[in-house]
């Protein structure tokens, strides 16, 4: 089997474009990705990425970007999520609201967005009291995939392309962001999160073999553009990290 895995689109059409264009030419049929959510948030084109999506019918399921788009009043958004919602249709809205918290794709692989029991929570990172983003201790990493089956696990949520083995032999894998390559968060502590560089990032996952092979794919795309549109709304964040990896300033 092999498949394809992307999160963490972020209303980044043009990024999501180019990895579906990347993803055909490996080989791969749109019936065979997966998607971990996080689609649409954020100050790019959330109403043209979900014109892309959601006829896809990719399996999918539900980010806490995703979740805070149908849970919280228009008033009581995040920036993220209020830039998006004035683009989203009734439709597009309801296409949220269907996603659910995690899914098994093909009876291989188990999917969530962060970890089986929390939308919110990194899975394979952790956040010092200074602010570093690091592994997280491996006892904790292994206590949260107890009662999986299955031999592979994919997470998102931390947009930071990894893959971790448990003791079993069991794999998680993080295909990185699709849409965007760095971010600030408060919690648990103020931390940035950087990929380093703009690519679009998704992962390939192979069991040709017998056992997952894990292809990490970092395709370039005009990233300046969704730069430039971040700089027009009034989000120096976003346009920094789009341009080059790196939330300066």
């Amino acid at each position: 089997m092999r498949f394809a895995a992307i999160a963490d689109i972020h209303g980044n059409a043009l990024a999501l474009e180019a990895v579906l264009a990347d993803i055909a030419e490996q080989g791969i049929a749109t019936a065979d990705i997966v998607n971990l959510g996080d689609c649409l948030s954020g100050p790019l084109e959330a109403g043209r990425t979900a014109d892309i999506l959601v006829p896809l019918q990719l399996v999918t399921v539900c980010g806490n970007h995703d979740r805070y788009l149908v849970e919280h009043a228009a008033g009581d958004m995040h920036e993220w999520e209020a830039d998006a919602y004035a683009e989203l249709s009734p439709a597009h809205l309801d296409w949220l609201k269907s996603l659910p918290f995690d899914a098994v794709f093909r009876d291989v692989a188990y999917l969530c967005h962060a970890t089986p029991h929390d939308d919110n929570t990194y899975w394979l990172e952790q956040v010092s009291s200074q602010g570093h983003v690091h592994l997280r201790d491996p006892a904790t990493t292994e206590a949260w995939a107890a009662g999986i089956t299955q031999s592979l696990i994919i997470c998102g949520h931390t947009h930071i392309p990894r893959a971790v083995q448990l003791s079993d032999g069991r794999l998680i894998v993080n295909p990185g962001s699709v849409g965007g390559p760095g971010y600030t968060d408060d919690a648990p502590h103020p931390h940035k999160v950087e990929a380093g560089l703009p690519h679009a990032s998704y992962a390939i996952l192979d069991d040709a073999s017998g056992r997952w092979s894990v292809t990490f794919r970092l395709v370039p795309y005009d990233h300046m553009a969704m730069s430039r549109l971040a700089t027009e709304r009034n989000r120096p964040a976003w346009a920094s990290a789009l341009a080059t990896g790196f939330v300066r300033g």
